[in-house]
């Protein structure tokens, strides 16, 4: 999963992305807790001042990895939001909940070690955030809809189970290797997401 930047030497960049590397192949092998950064620089062909130049101690490294996480996804959407075709402008949650699956698929063995198996709370947790910080953008944004439900359910228990549902559903997608794909994936959740978000108060 690469976090490119115009103004970030390539050598900087290629040195970190064979670190992520090394970690995650790591913790396919290994618990988190037993891996040190001897292991993560023989696995990346590095040595330890390289990794040093690069990251604290490997809980720094773990936090800049979920962090650098988290920027990428918020481009993906931002990037979404500028694209929507016109027959997605009525629900265009739908648009971009696509375009983060499709990030996700395309970098699946990230997500599979670090969601869906290992289940690090530092990147189940950001994730998390992002998708309450999404849904609740929505939700607020929402026109009252004759066609929902007239149990009006408290917004931040919609937005809650909103959030959780998805990242659920995401591990799970991953765990039974993605058996749907993320056109039709984000289509069912946002049937789903129709029938769960309240009208705002």
């Amino acid at each position: 999963m690469s976090t490119t930047s115009p103004r970030t030497d390539p050598r900087v960049l290629r040195t970190r992305q064979l670190i992520r590397e090394a970690f995650i192949d790591l913790l396919q092998e290994i618990e988190l807790e037993k891996i040190t950064v001897n292991r993560i620089a023989e696995r990346a062909t590095i040595n330890r001042v390289t990794f040093y130049l690069h990251y604290r101690d490997i809980p720094d490294m773990v936090e800049k990895i979920a962090d650098e996480m988290i920027k990428q996804i918020e481009v993906i959407l931002d990037d979404a939001s500028n694209q929507i075709p016109v027959r997605d402008k009525d629900w265009p949650i739908m648009y971009k909940m696509q375009k983060l699956i499709e990030h996700i698929a395309d970098n699946s063995k990230f997500y599979k070690v670090l969601l869906a198996s290992k289940r690090i709370p530092v990147f189940t947790d950001n994730l998390m955030n992002l998708m309450i910080k999404l849904i609740t953008e929505r939700a607020q944004n929402r026109e009252p809809s004759t066609t929902l439900s007239t149990t009006r359910v408290p917004t931040d228990i919609a937005i809650w189970y909103g959030s959780s549902a998805f990242i659920g559903t995401i591990i799970n997608w991953l765990r039974h290797d993605m058996p749907y794909t993320p056109a039709f994936l984000a289509k069912q959740l946002s049937h789903l997401f129709r029938l769960q978000l309240p009208d705002t108060e």
